[in-house]
């Protein structure tokens, strides 16, 4: 299949033996690992029912989640490690956000990132951050107001807690920091978006991406075993 002449001679075999032992140790970290479970639309559903966005912080996690989920983004791209750790020249600020309109007229936001990010879908909730917390350019784009009427960043692991105690509530198991991402990328799959242009628009590394694709194709053998179940 490779082009390898047949038959093989034990040069061959050494030199392929070889190249698979090395990709063997490259893949050892990745493979091993169980696929996180995705953000689904029913999730974003609940979290938008519970939370209260006229409030800054709830307003923060609404703009993150569906920032993270329709940009396929990193979490750890719309929050930061803690309050201290904010820099300026490496994480979103209010002036790296551009509200446009694409070519057939739809309005969309893109995040200006090392790599740029788009997120149509999650244009009102972060149209809403603006108007609920008051922050000058320079801010954290993510960010909320305290009592005192300070501004400060989302903490990664703070938001990451406050979403899975709505999720448990709901039902639901706990999600991971890269569920919003894998969600986004199992959406897009079911609606027959080609995998290629998720993988560009993502910026995947090639290893990574296929882990995404085996966590939706889990994910969705497990739902329609449900219904398939429920049919019977």
């Amino acid at each position: 299949m490779q082009g390898w002449p047949a038959p093989l001679s034990d040069e061959d075999l050494t030199r392929i033996n070889f190249s698979l032992r090395g990709l063997e140790n490259i893949q050892a970290g990745h493979r091993l690992m169980p696929p996180r479970p995705p953000i689904t639309l029913q999730m974003l559903t609940a979290l938008r029912l519970t939370l209260k966005i006229g409030r800054s912080f709830d307003a923060c996690i609404w703009a993150m989640a569906l920032s993270a989920f329709w940009g396929m983004m990193r979490f750890g791209e719309v929050s930061v490690k803690s309050t201290n750790t904010f820099d300026g020249n490496l994480h979103l600020k209010r002036c790296d956000i551009y509200f446009d309109a694409d070519l057939d007229g739809n309005p969309y936001a893109r995040l200006d990132l090392p790599s740029a990010k788009t997120a149509k879908a999650g244009k009102r909730a972060l149209r809403n951050l603006f108007q609920v917390v008051p922050a000058q350019a320079n801010d954290p784009l993510f960010s909320w107001v305290d009592d005192k009427g300070n501004v400060h960043p989302m903490v990664k692991q703070t938001a990451i807690k406050f979403i899975n105690g709505i999720l448990t509530e709901w039902g639901w198991g706990t999600s991971s920091r890269h569920s919003f991402r894998i969600g986004g990328a199992s959406y897009f799959l079911a609606q027959k978006v080609d995998p290629e242009i998720i993988h560009i628009a993502s910026q995947w590394k090639s290893l990574a991406y296929e882990t995404y694709i085996h966590a939706f194709k889990l994910s969705a053998s497990r739902h329609m075993s449900n219904i398939a179940e429920r049919a019977l």
